[in-house]
C-alpha cells in the first residue's frame, strides 16, 4: 500500500522553476527525509514522484497512472504541491465524506503552527487521474497572493523561497503524510 506525496520539476520557458514547482519537489522529498532521520517507519510505503511533462499536458503524470492503475487499490492517498510553498494554511482534500474527517482530525496535529483548515477540493494536475478514479487527494494550500508575481517569469528563482515558510510547509507534508502511511486502515473510499 502507498501514500504518494509529490512535486513536478518541469519549469516552464524561463526563469529556473524554483517555486514552480521545485518547492513542491523540495518539500515531498523533505517530508520523506524527515521520517527516515526521526527513525519512523510507517505501516504503509511513503513513495516520492518528482513529476515531469506537467506543462507539457501532463504526459509524466499519465505514463505513471498508465504504469501502475493497476494496483490502484493499494494507493491510500496521492499528495501533491504544486501552488507555491508560501506560508501554509492546510489541505485541500478530495475523497468520502469519511475520509474527509479523518484528515481533518490530522491537521489537528498542525495547531502549535496554526494550519489546520481542510480546504474543498484538492487540486493537482499531476494527481487527477487517481483522484477520478476514486482516490483520495490532498493538495498543499498556502498564501499564493505572491505566487503569480513569479509564475512562469524570469523571476522564480531560488530567492523567491523563505526558508521558514518551505519548513513550514514540509512539516504539513511530513505530519499528514506519515499519519496515513501509518493508520491501521487506509483511508475510507
Amino acid at each position: 500500500q502507498v501514500v504518494l506525496v509529490s512535486g513536478h520539476l518541469d519549469s516552464w520557458d524561463v526563469g529556473q522553476g524554483a517555486m514552480d514547482d521545485g518547492g513542491g519537489a523540495f518539500i515531498s522529498w523533505e517530508a520523506l527525509s524527515l521520517i527516515k532521520d526521526l527513525g519512523l517507519r510507517p505501516k504503509r510505503t511513503l513513495r516520492l514522484v518528482l513529476w515531469t511533462g506537467e506543462e507539457q499536458g501532463g504526459v509524466g503524470a499519465k505514463q505513471y497512472y498508465q504504469v501502475h492503475k493497476e494496483n490502484i487499490s493499494n494507493f491510500d492517498i496521492v499528495m501533491e504541491s504544486d501552488e507555491g510553498t508560501f506560508q501554509p494554511s492546510g489541505l485541500g482534500f478530495s475523497g468520502s465524506a469519511e475520509a474527509r474527517d479523518i484528515v481533518k482530525e490530522i491537521m489537528t496535529l498542525l495547531q502549535p503552527i496554526n494550519v489546520t483548515d481542510v480546504f474543498d477540493p484538492a487540486d493537482g494536475t499531476d494527481i487527477a487521474y487517481w483522484m477520478r478514479d476514486g482516490v483520495p487527494g490532498a493538495s498543499l494550500h498556502n498564501d499564493i497572493n505572491r505566487y503569480f508575481w513569479f509564475h512562469h517569469s524570469q523571476g522564480d528563482t531560488m530567492t523567491v523561497q523563505d526558508p521558514n515558510q518551505m519548513n513550514l510547509c514540509a512539516a504539513v507534508w511530513t505530519v499528514v503524510s506519515y499519519v496515513i502511511a501509518d493508520m491501521e486502515d487506509m483511508l475510507p473510499r
